[in-house]
């Protein structure tokens, strides 16, 4: 896994090993950054099950002012600090430690976040429980785009009862991402 793009451009990273996270691969993350490009200068970047950090890490060097990442398992942890000091942003970041279902409670602040990126354990619901989650927090305001990758087959359908509207959907062979804004 690499960086791809912007100021840390062809850093290798580090990934955890073994099968307990999905990095997303080059092809992919090349799309999502196509795609999320035009809201990504100076914005703050909420990475949530952030695995080895190369979202995150990637907004960073595409010109995001701030991440914090987000992951609870320890050996991701740590591979999140090693990316974080190989690439020396580790005084635009931030890790949090906790299951991602608590973070409105450890990250509650003044400034909300532009960008939340979500990557969650497919087919679990996890994603419906941190949406609602987060919708009611201070983490978030009107303006935040909330991204989501999920399995291809993971219902959205309860989006609308939380105020939120799809804005793209963009589908590849076993999974999606899923851009979500406030409606109306």
């Amino acid at each position: 896994m690499r960086v791809i793009a912007g100021t840390r451009k062809s850093l290798a990273l580090k990934t955890v090993p073994g099968m307990g996270t999905r990095p997303t691969t080059d092809r992919i993350k090349e799309t999502l950054f196509n795609i999320l490009n035009p809201y990504l200068y100076g914005a703050r970047f909420l990475d949530i099950f952030a695995g080895s950090g190369g979202i995150g890490i990637e907004a960073l060097s595409r010109g995001a002012k701030f991440c914090c990442f987000v992951e609870q398992n320890s050996q991701a942890f740590s591979c999140i600090k090693e990316n974080l000091v190989k690439t020396k942003f580790t005084d635009q970041s931030y890790i949090l430690k906790k299951d991602a279902r608590n973070i409105a409670v450890s990250l509650a602040q003044n400034e909300p976040y532009d960008i939340v990126f979500m990557d969650p354990p497919y087919n679990k619901g996890l994603e419906h429980d941190l949406m609602n989650i987060l919708v009611g927090s201070d983490l978030v305001n009107e303006n935040t785009l909330f991204v989501i990758e999920a399995s291809i087959e993971t219902d959205f359908s309860w989006t609308e009862e939380l105020g939120l509207v799809c804005i793209k959907e963009k589908k590849y062979k076993t999974n999606k991402h899923i851009f979500l804004k406030f409606g109306g």
